[in-house]
């Protein structure tokens, strides 16, 4: 059986701010219109966007990315930016 190791603060902050660009880009549109074009569930994005799921899967992001017409690159950029200017762009 693996043993899964507590996240580090810095873990949990790149998973607030992915939470927070991907719910910047989803906007007005519904929670459950976008995870279903995604192909997850609700909560699940739910916990994304809210940093309760902090280390999703690539799989995952990248098909919310999409569903989103966010490139993973844009992604990357904010949610792995350094912590203020990810907060600042967020406000």
């Amino acid at each position: 059986m693996m043993v899964r190791r507590a996240l580090t603060p810095e873990a949990r902050d790149r998973g607030r701010r992915l939470g927070l660009v991907l719910r910047r880009a989803r906007g007005d549109r519904s929670i459950t219109d976008v995870a279903s074009a995604a192909g997850v569930s609700p909560e699940t994005l739910r916990k994304i966007e809210t940093g309760r799921l902090a280390t999703p899967s690539f799989a995952i992001v990248a098909a919310v990315a999409t569903s989103l017409d966010l490139s993973l690159d844009t992604v990357a950029a904010e949610a792995f930016a350094p912590a203020t200017a990810a907060t600042d762009t967020a406000r």
